[in-house]
């Protein structure tokens, strides 16, 4: 038997008229179509990519609860924003690692929303400390990280992104030969997909063979903050 695709468009088609309606009164004509195109959907996904995960780190959990899981909640925290619109337009995965928020460490992000379907692996805009300590291993293991930044299977899929520092970080050689990764605020390493990919019923698994491709960028960074991979 032929596996069901854990996305389909519907999903894309909430989010694209979402993000033309967005307003409680829409949302709630339409929250049973939210439920079933992508909440639903989005709790399959982790829950069969559990064991996925687990064969690339034992220690990065998938967990389907929509309360303190991985899935994030669609509403929006606009306490501190000028724009008020209640609802996020893109569906989110977080796949943490089991200390779970006691520390800021490394993660694998899912990101489903129309004309922006990526996977991330890495950390994004960690506190000093925890940025320290990475540009720290950096410097004590250039050859390694550079090893895995620019090996083939990774460089071909992955892009490093993130904004940077305008000069050298406190105590960092400004003429150090990583000195423009070094001056990165974020480690994270992002592939793109089709939507036409994300809604194909093998998309788990060119998921999960992306995360494996990432799998020592992520090593390095979880290492660097003193975690198990």
């Amino acid at each position: 038997m032929t596996a069901s695709p854990h996305f389909t468009p519907a999903l894309f088609e909430f989010l694209s008229e979402l993000a033309d309606n967005n307003s409680r009164e829409w949302f709630q004509d339409n929250k049973a179509r939210y439920e079933r195109d992508v909440r639903d959907a989005l709790v399959h996904f982790v829950s069969d990519f559990g064991d996925k995960l687990r064969e690339i780190s034992p220690h990065m959990v998938a967990d389907p609860r929509l309360s303190g899981g991985s899935i994030f909640r669609i509403y929006r925290d606009v306490r501190f924003s000028k724009d008020k619109s209640p609802y996020k337009t893109n569906a989110g995965m977080h796949f943490r690692h089991e200390v779970g928020r006691e520390v800021h460490g490394p993660g694998i992000y899912l990101n489903l929303q129309p004309g922006q379907v990526f996977g991330s692996a890495g950390i994004w805009r960690p506190n000093s400390a925890t940025v320290g300590k990475i540009r720290g291993a950096i410097i004590a293991n250039p050859d390694r990280w550079t090893s895995i930044v620019n090996e083939d299977g990774f460089s071909s899929m992955y892009k490093v992104e993130g904004e940077s520092l305008k000069r050298a970080p406190r105590g960092v050689d400004p003429d150090h030969p990583l000195i423009e990764q070094l001056k990165l605020k974020s480690f994270a390493a992002i592939t793109r997909f089709t939507e036409e990919e994300a809604c194909s019923a093998d998309f788990i698994d060119t998921f999960a063979d992306a995360c494996r491709v990432a799998s020592p960028f992520s090593e390095f960074l979880t290492t660097s903050v003193g975690l198990d991979w």
